[in-house]
């Protein structure tokens, strides 16, 4: 039995294996076991969480590509082919910020799939890549591996030290952590997947928070782009927080070898509840590559929780890139409208089927042939 076929019949099964487990609450093995490994004794009395999910999909485009290329998508970048997106694990010890001591606590996250290449960090994960040279889309990475200091001065001030995720942005690698199955180009072009460095955090009050620290570029760890860049911003939160803006901005050289040359890009993202069960996502993204031209685009997202289970939502976004600064050889304004389903019959279980519009001013689709595209997309989500 090949590979393929033994991922797809896995899909198939879990599926199946959902609709006879409504009245689950927690993780798949809890719910077949009815134990909770992180509430045994050995963990409880580290401080420790241990957690896993897995995603994988398939992804319809109009041009059906013999070669299943869905470029300039990623993520979701091969058509009419089943992909294993994540199979992430995670080992985690939470700060205590509400006792006023000092704490250390930590993250570490190893993923395996098609979306680990896309989160690589040069000098990093591809040092150690079995993909290199292979010609398969699957590899291996460890996106976060950092340590916390809680350090009780003021209203407590977190110190994030190692490799991570970015505060860029509204969309995330992590795929439980989104609604839609496939990415904004804005995440996939306009911003970084994770740094190497230290960021501090501290809340001013209720409403306000800030964070600033130095991190090794973007997407790298000791190579490519190496130069200290400066990274951090702000937030504010109403009293009721059902209102929040967060301004994220990075800066510095590209290159801590030879000539190097300036990046700056800032990311604003404004988020509102009209009730408990709509809610709305403003974003913006700008940046600019001294000597190379700039990029910048508008998110819009707005998202209904029609049951506990069952859920809609709408995405519009505008990507401008002509100069070609971050998309490669595929300079062009991009549009896109993408409306998806969030169906979790299970709290461990969920599908997001998704139907997007694709729209370029260049032909940039199908091998560089189309100015548009229409893509239909699956994929499910089981948390163990």
């Amino acid at each position: 039995m090949t590979k393929k076929i033994l991922l797809k019949r896995t899909f198939l099964s879990a599926v199946i294996f959902a609709s006879f487990q409504a009245n689950a609450d927690n993780g798949l093995i809890e719910s077949l076991s009815g134990v909770n490994i992180n509430e045994t004794a050995p963990l409880k009395d580290m401080g420790l969480e241990v957690g896993m999910w897995a995603s994988a999909g398939v992804t319809y485009a109009s041009h059906n590509r013999k070669d299943h290329d869905n470029a300039p998508l990623s993520f979701n970048d091969r058509n009419n082919e089943f992909m294993f997106n994540q199979l992430n694990f995670y080992i985690e010890k939470a700060l205590d910020t509400e006792s006023g001591k000092w704490d250390i606590g930590g993250r570490m996250d190893f993923m395996y799939g098609t979306d680990a290449d896309n989160t690589s960090a040069a000098g990093w994960d591809q040092n150690w890549s079995p993909k290199k040279g292979s010609g398969s889309y699957y590899d291996i990475s460890m996106p976060q591996l950092y340590a916390e200091i809680y350090a009780p001065i003021g209203n407590g001030i977190t110190a994030k030290l190692g490799h991570f995720y970015t505060t860029i942005g509204y969309e995330v690698v992590t795929s439980p952590d989104n609604f839609f199955y496939s990415h904004a180009y804005t995440m996939l072009y306009a911003e970084p997947f994770t740094h190497t460095g230290a960021l501090f955090s501290y809340d001013i009050n209720d409403n306000f928070s800030i964070n600033g620290g130095t991190v090794l570029g973007w997407d790298n760890a000791t190579t490519n782009g190496g130069a200290w860049n400066f990274l951090g911003g702000g937030s504010w939160t109403s009293d009721n927080e059902a209102t929040s803006v967060t301004v994220q901005l990075i800066s510095g050289d590209m290159s801590d070898v030879g000539p190097s040359i300036n990046q700056t890009m800032y990311s604003v993202v404004a988020t509102h509840d009209f009730s408990d069960k709509i809610h709305y996502v403003f974003q913006h993204d700008y940046g600019v590559q001294e000597g190379n031209g700039d990029w910048f685009g508008v998110n819009q997202y707005l998202t209904f929780d029609l049951t506990d289970q069952f859920g809609i939502g709408l995405r519009g976004e505008w990507f401008n890139d002509k100069g070609a600064t971050r998309v490669g050889n595929r300079g062009a304004n991009y549009g896109a409208i993408s409306v998806g389903v969030n169906y979790s019959p299970v709290s461990w279980f969920k599908l997001r089927p998704e139907f997007r519009v694709d729209l370029a001013d260049e032909k940039v689709f199908n091998g560089d042939s189309e100015d548009s595209q229409i893509s239909l997309a699956m994929d499910m989500i089981v948390t163990f």
